[in-house]
């Protein structure tokens, strides 16, 4: 997977700590690795005044509670294209999942993970966990190295750790719960150490989960993202950075976010992942399964208005692919042509993005853009992968003119995307609203190609309410559990809340132009 060179060297004098990608030298000259830190001597410091040497060290006062939130993504161009060697383009969506980190006391020697939109909770005891082989020379990790595949001893020695995780839940749920805490465990072992502090992390997540909208790869960016912050190795956010530094911390969350992501899924395309922690959108290609797609950035992809429509119709994606294997074995040239003509679709969008006079909010542009949409589908719809739940859809919205739809992903029911045009009538989205709801579809009003990873550091915000004065409100735990529903999470800590971006959140943003 390439997303951008990954090379250490940085401008910023911020990143001047992380010369080389190898350590942070502290100001009393001791280095810090993955958090910890050691006099260049190899002995401990004791304080960072030189007459304190004997004196008992100084305790670490505890990090405050912090949250990070990655977006989901869909497939806005190239689908079932893209498993026969040819481009495809993915976007982030502003459906997100939110981390919410608290540091426990020193003398409380746990971690636990809760994920309550999937009736997750469990801790681990940080002594009893396998730290003695996963700091072994020949296996340690550090959060500059580039891990492409997963260590089968370091697996096998978390699995003593999976086996009473959900023991009371149907076996479906309990590999479920059990992938999510092997992807926790795995980055928690490589990049943690045993003196760390107890902690919860608890997630709620706003991004529909088996809806092929990138749920768990949200997931992995937000536990990457944490803790690689937890142990100090990450420069920024800031509005200031300079766009190399930048570019390096999120290759770094990346990188990480990818690891958990192979101890979910195997052998996973990096796609997910690479959106999820970037945002905007990225073009990929796979011509050799052998190795990993060519994943291309596109910084500049605009912010675009999208209605996300989940059909509520169970698809298989392996059937799904499979079906367009049979036709293409039977009508070789034919098909050929219609997977060329949906390569074409994609180059062509990512021109049109690419355009000096491109503009997300001009109807020509708008317009150009819908329109390949529109033929997108046309041409999968053709290899019969649509589904008459997704064509109802195209019923309701093309074809009175309010937007322009296709299916995203393997099709065969699953969820449609639609480019809503500007300047609908209340009335018409008003009746629109009450037809899907009336016949049993989902549907999220959310943004196209929005920011990936973000930081709400301290867990402070602004909600319009008294507390703004003071500073604004801290999300502590209960807070953040007691949030009713989706509606209520992206209320309470959203990144935009419905009003805008809310000020504390801050990401890392790129732009090439």
């Amino acid at each position: 997977m390439t997303l951008v060179p990954a090379t250490p060297e940085s401008s910023s004098s911020e990143m001047t700590s992380l010369t080389n990608g190898f350590h942070a030298m502290e100001a009393n000259g001791s280095r810090r690795t993955n958090g910890n830190t050691s006099s260049n001597g190899g002995s401990r410091s004791s304080s960072a005044s030189d007459g304190a040497r004997f004196e008992r060290r100084k305790s670490t006062p505890m990090m405050p509670p912090f949250m990070v939130s990655a977006p989901g993504k869909v497939i806005v161009f190239g689908e079932h294209a893209v498993v026969h060697g040819k481009a495809a383009i993915a976007a982030s969506i502003s459906l997100r999942s939110y981390l919410h980190v608290t540091t426990l006391s020193k003398s409380r020697r746990t971690i636990t993970l809760r994920f309550p939109d999937i009736d997750l909770i469990h801790s681990w005891h940080i002594d009893d966990l396998p730290w003695e082989l996963f700091s072994h020379p020949s296996k340690k990790k550090y959060y500059y190295d580039l891990v492409t595949n997963l260590d089968p001893e370091l697996m096998a020695a978390i699995q003593p750790h999976l086996s009473d995780v959900s023991s009371d839940k149907s076996p479906n749920e309990r590999k479920i719960h059990q992938n999510s805490a092997a992807c926790f465990l795995y980055l928690f072992l490589s990049l943690g150490s045993q003196k760390f502090h107890g902690c919860v992390y608890t997630l709620r997540s706003t991004i529909p989960i088996g809806a092929g909208l990138g749920s768990s790869a949200s997931i992995a960016v937000c536990l990457s993202a944490a803790l690689l912050l937890q142990i100090r190795t990450l420069s920024g956010p800031h509005p200031d950075q300079p766009p190399d530094e930048a570019r390096l911390q999120i290759e770094r969350i990346n990188r990480w976010a990818f690891v958990a992501e192979m101890a979910i899924h195997g052998n996973p395309s990096g796609v997910d992942n690479t959106v999820s922690t970037q945002g905007k959108a990225v073009v990929f290609q796979r011509t050799d399964y052998d190795k990993p797609p060519v994943v291309t950035p596109l910084w500049d992809f605009p912010e675009l208005p999208l209605l996300l429509v989940d059909t509520r119709t169970p698809k298989s994606t392996a059937a799904e692919v499979a079906k367009v294997a049979r036709l293409k074995n039977t009508h070789q040239k034919l098909v050929g042509s219609i997977l060329d003509a949906v390569d074409k679709v994609t180059r062509t969008a990512e021109g049109l993005i690419d355009e000096d006079d491109f503009d997300a909010a001009e109807d020509e542009s708008l317009r150009r853009m819908g329109e390949l949409i529109s033929i997108n589908h046309g041409l999968l719809a053709s290899l019969g992968v649509s589904h008459p739940r997704l064509e109802r859809v195209r019923e309701l919205i093309d074809f009175r003119g309010l937007g322009w739809t296709k299916l995203t992903g393997a099709g065969g029911g699953g969820c449609s995307i639609t480019l809503m045009k500007p300047g609908v009538p209340k009335g018409e989205l008003d009746l629109l609203q009450k037809q899907l709801d009336d016949e049993g579809y989902a549907q999220f009003k959310t943004t196209l190609g929005g920011d990936g990873i973000g930081v709400l550091w301290p867990a402070v915000l602004k909600n319009g309410s008294d507390e703004d004065d003071d500073g604004g409100m801290e999300i502590d735990l209960d807070k953040f559990l007691n949030a009713p529903g989706t509606e209520g999470v992206e209320k309470l800590v959203g990144v935009h809340g419905g009003t805008g971006e809310r000020e504390g959140w801050k990401f890392w943003r790129v732009e090439s132009r």
